[in-house]
């Protein structure tokens, strides 16, 4: 593979890319191996760079954006392109913060996530858009990441509960 082509991958494939690093490394790191060690990871890469580079593609790129989701150039490309950046901005604040701070992200980019999965299902049930951007790895990222985020919060806050108990 000559280095366009790798770039171009690389390129297209972000959020599957930045959500296997947020499992991979703090897997590899004895101190980030617990449930809040992988929550900050997924918040800072499969959230925040993730969402960051959504938000810039819209905003910058709209009609490339579009077309890799099946759709045609819209003015509301710019307004969601904003919320992703705010979106990302928060999930790379997220990364060593508080477990609160990072409840108050995950809540937001839960229901976001759950909201965008709705909208391409729909265009899938629709429309029959079965394009890259629309079906495939991204829904199915789209999908995991709130549940993953979910799960990784609550045993983060039932691993904090007794520590936090005997702080009292």
């Amino acid at each position: 593979m000559d280095v366009a082509n790798l770039i171009r991958f690389v390129l297209t494939h972000i959020p599957l890319i930045t959500f296997l690093l947020a499992i991979i490394i703090p897997t590899l790191s004895r101190s980030d191996r617990t449930p809040e060690g992988y929550l900050s990871w997924l918040l800072l890469l499969a959230v925040g760079v993730d969402a960051l580079w959504a938000g810039l593609f819209h905003v910058f790129a709209p009609e490339r954006a579009a077309a890799f989701i099946g759709w045609t150039t819209s003015p509301f490309q710019f307004e969601i392109g904003v919320a992703d950046i705010a979106l990302g901005v928060m999930g790379v604040l997220a990364f060593r913060r508080s477990l609160d701070f990072k409840a108050a992200v995950v809540t937001y980019a839960s229901l976001f996530y759950i909201g965008v999965a709705y909208g391409h299902f729909h265009q899938i049930w629709v429309a029959g858009n079965y394009a890259p951007g629309n079906a495939g790895i991204l829904l199915g990222l789209t999908c995991v990441r709130p549940f993953l985020l979910i799960l990784l919060l609550i045993a983060a806050q039932r691993k904090a509960a007794p520590a936090l108990a005997l702080g009292r």
